[in-house]
């Protein structure tokens, strides 16, 4: 299903500019992907730019991310401080029910920022108050209008350079930034990572160097992918978080070189957690012998199933078809999968709202009818093939998607610069709280947040 276009609503009258000077000219936003609240304390994560930074201003000890806990649907809420359901980035992919397929969000193959994300988004507001912005692949925000100079969070080399803004892509080259190289790097998998993200920051250091963006957001990848392929707090991922801290450190000289250290704000921040797992949880073999769920040969989903289960890690969304028995085949189901060895929570209809932040299928076709979310060494597959409900891996791998209440999901938060208090510590934010927080910092107003100004985190 191609979603309608979603226009920009009139941001110029909503996007409020102080009338006093806003406490700083210029926000940095990076995100490292998968950067768990506990590396923070970990001895064996040394991250000395970030622990300096925090000293210097203040950090959230845990940081409740939205559900599911993924990275396309974080992204989102960190730049517009409202839950999945109002923000329309629901997950990674969702099941289209008129297309009658797996529809993927990321990274970025299909649609366009406008086509996707509902929510005014801080670089919307800051645009439209006559200031300037910037993106390095930054999750659901491809062909953004109100991005000024940015590369998107896309693989294809084709996608990535019609989609880059063609004088930074010229300027790069000429510079020997090594845009050419995406394709190539993305195809390396976890050995190419390390290198994307010194790629992606060498784009932000020149953007912040020779543009001097009043918001900027970057996303570094490295550390989620060594912990998809081993699991969390392993050398592999320790060594990515403390690459991680090298790229901050690239950025941090960038202002200082371009002047504006003293007039910048950083957030370093995350989309999510991890849980280390050796087992996968298949509901779709249950709802098979329920005779809810039937394939072709075993492979795709026949068109006469009533149900399908799709994992989004560990989280799973849960489709109903025949919704003119709905409710019934609720009934029938619900308790088959709550009982299923490894689930911990069944997230009901009447509950999406109050729990997890989502509309129901009536408002958003792409919503589920049923949220399940796994415990501690479980996660999701979705394969039509498998015979049995529970499998285990050869090696412990990493996860997320969880519930957004699970401790383990919980991230990190470090706020540092200009118009921020030194020295200070707070218990716990809600990722929802970060848009709002920088939209004060540089004087203007996202309409319709949900989140809260971290006022204690400011002067």
């Amino acid at each position: 299903m191609k979603l309608p276009r979603l226009l920009l609503p009139a941001l110029a009258l909503l996007a409020t500019t102080s009338a006093f000077a806003a406490p700083a000219e210029h926000v940095i936003l990076v995100s490292i992907d998968g950067w768990a609240h506990h590396y923070f304390e970990d001895p064996r994560c040394h991250m000395p730019t970030i622990k300096k930074l925090a000293a210097e201003g203040v950090r959230a000890k845990r940081m409740e991310c939205s559900f599911p806990t993924v990275t396309w649907t974080n992204h989102t809420t960190l730049v517009t401080g409202v839950n999945p359901g109002k923000h329309g980035v629901l997950s990674n992919d969702y099941w289209s029910r008129s297309e009658w397929k797996k529809i993927p969000l990321i990274p970025d193959p299909i649609f366009n920022k406008e086509e996707i994300v509902k929510s005014p988004t801080l670089y919307d507001v800051v645009k439209q108050a006559g200031m300037t912005t910037a993106g390095v692949i930054w999750p659901a925000s491809r062909g953004a209008k109100t991005l000024d100079w940015t590369v998107p969070d896309v693989f294809e080399q084709e996608l990535f350079e019609k989609y880059g803004t063609p004088e930074l892509i010229a300027e790069a080259k000429a510079l020997g930034i090594p845009v050419e190289k995406q394709m190539e790097w993305c195809k390396l998998g976890n050995p190419g990572k390390a290198q994307r993200d010194y790629m992606y920051s060498q784009l932000a250091q020149h953007i912040i160097r020779t543009k001097k963006p009043n918001f900027l957001a970057l996303h570094l990848v490295s550390l989620d992918s060594f912990e998809h392929a081993h699991g969390r707090q392993v050398p592999e991922a320790y060594w990515a978080a403390n690459d991680s801290d090298n790229r901050i450190a690239d950025l941090v000289r960038a202002t200082e070189e371009a002047g504006i250290r003293d007039r910048t704000t950083f957030v370093i921040t995350t989309d999510h957690g991890f849980i280390t797992y050796d087992k996968m949880i298949n509901p779709n073999v249950v709802l098979k012998q329920e005779g809810l769920t039937k394939t072709v040969l075993g492979k795709s989903l026949d068109k006469s199933s009533k149900v399908f289960a799709m994992s989004e890690g560990g989280a799973c969304f849960v489709y109903v078809f025949d919704q003119a028995n709905r409710d019934s085949i609720l009934a029938q189901i619900t308790p088959k999968l709550a009982a299923i060895e490894g689930v911990e929570s069944v997230i009901e209809r009447k509950d999406f709202a109050r729990v997890v932040g989502h509309q129901l299928a009536e408002q958003d076709e792409r919503e589920p009818d049923l949220f399940l979310s796994a415990k501690d060494g479980y996660t999701f597959t979705d394969s039509l093939a498998d015979t049995q409900v529970i499998n285990r891996t050869e090696v412990p791998k990493g996860a997320h998607g969880y519930l957004q209440t699970h401790p383990d999901m919980h991230g990190c938060f470090v706020i540092s610069g200009a118009g921020v208090r030194k020295g200070g510590t707070i218990d716990k934010i809600d990722n929802r709280d970060v848009a709002p927080t920088m939209a004060e910092l540089l004087g203007v107003t996202i309409p319709g947040v949900e989140g809260r100004v971290l006022k204690e985190a400011l002067k």
